[in-house]
């Protein structure tokens, strides 16, 4: 394969060159365990705080109420999990979405098999959580609603601020999964009213293997990984000391650049998007069309299986992904599209392109052009597509 055009980084994202140079010497020089009271130690201790204070100041945070985890999924874990521990004598109600991330739907799943409730709130077409839904779902026991920033498959943005406030009105706490949103789209936790959000090195240009939880003070959550008394004791565990300060960097550069990156994202996507809707039939957009992540186009292609159009389009050098089936090993299509209202058969061709500013306006055509030739050649082995034409001529 001589040509590759990655665009799937909202699976993953290559590391920053100036964030793994900031890293390097946390390996071999700075090495000390943080917790240690020696001065060499200082070095490693002085690159974690740093760190604390980068990620703290970009979402509007204090710098105490940064947590350093494994990663988006063990935050996510840690906010339904302990949360629900530490209020279950105020309730054991929980409200989430339909399209959240596994790591919450699987962490609801596991609490309603220890004897809590869990609602699920509907989405609209475009994935938007409905409001008058979300707030007539809150009852006396309810301790937490947790709402994704944004979707990780179809990118659209959810009214953070506005479920904050329902929240903060029925005196309920509010975690957002800002996996994918941290660092992309402006989030400040006070003006917003959230009281926990999770996010992961690995989808900004840092390091895979480490996380953040945000924990606002007063919010009576204890620790979720027990052992030692690192992270004022609410986060067991010897500091992952590079990660950590790869996380910082990588936060620091996303955050200095945003705006700008954001412009040429959304330039780049808006492309993809016309042509693909204009040039591909029997095409459709998921998400909303403007409120959505500046890097993320979804489409689905009647007639299409998703797996054979990943396939076709990896021989051609492309990386994307596709909310179907086989990616996960379940025969189901994404469960995020079935909530969306999308019938079986449409949500079975689905794909995710995720750009970055490293994308060209020729990544773009280049995609586009084969992804055609592709969609063509697999319809004309459909006999579905050919009944289709045949009854529609």
């Amino acid at each position: 394969m001589s040509k590759l055009i990655y665009m799937d980084n909202a699976a993953t994202t290559q590391i920053y060159p100036e964030v793994l140079n900031e890293m390097l010497p946390y390996f071999t020089e700075h090495y000390g365990n943080p917790s240690a009271i020696y001065s060499f130690a200082g070095e490693a201790k002085r690159g974690v705080d740093h760190a604390r204070e980068i990620v703290a100041k970009a979402i509007g945070a204090k710098t105490e109420e940064i947590y350093f985890t494994g990663g988006g999924s063990e935050s996510d874990n840690w906010a339904l999990k302990a949360t629900a521990e530490a209020y279950a004598n105020k309730g054991k109600h929980i409200i989430t979405t339909a399209i959240e991330h596994h790591a919450i739907l699987h962490s609801a799943q596991w609490l309603e098999k220890h004897g809590y409730e869990v609602t699920y709130v509907g989405v609209d077409e475009d994935g938007k959580v409905k409001l008058d839904e979300l707030e007539a779902a809150i009852r006396p026991d309810t301790i937490l609603i947790s709402v994704m920033a944004a979707n990780n498959e179809i990118g659209t943005i959810q009214p953070l601020k506005e479920i904050g406030a329902i929240a903060k009105k029925h005196g309920v706490l509010f975690h957002t999964d800002a996996v994918q949103a941290f660092a992309h789209i402006p989030i400040d936790v006070d003006e917003m009213n959230i009281d926990m959000l999770s996010a992961s090195g690995h989808k900004i240009n840092g390091p895979k293997g480490i996380g953040i939880m945000y924990i606002r003070k007063g919010v009576k959550i204890r620790s979720f990984i027990h052992g030692g008394a690192q992270e004022r004791q609410r986060r067991a565990g010897t500091h992952n000391v590079p990660g950590i300060v790869g996380i910082g960097k990588a936060t620091e550069i996303s955050i200095a650049n945003m705006e700008k990156n954001n412009e040429y994202e959304i330039k780049l996507r808006d492309h993809l998007i016309e042509r693909v809707l204009n040039e591909i039939p029997y095409s459709r957009l998921n998400g909303h069309r403007t409120d959505r992540l500046p890097n993320n186009a979804n489409f689905c292609f009647r007639f299409i299986e998703g797996e054979s159009m990943l396939i076709l389009l990896d021989q051609a050098g492309i990386c994307g992904s596709s909310g179907s089936a086989c990616t996960s090993g379940s025969l189901d299509p994404s469960h995020v599209l079935l909530a969306i209202g999308l019938p079986h058969e449409i949500a079975h061709g689905s794909l995710r392109l995720t750009i970055s500013e490293k994308t060209t306006m020729e990544d773009i055509d280049y995609t586009v052009d084969t992804l055609k030739k592709i969609i063509e050649r697999l319809r004309s082995m459909s006999p579905l597509y050919e009944d289709f034409v045949r009854k529609n001529k």
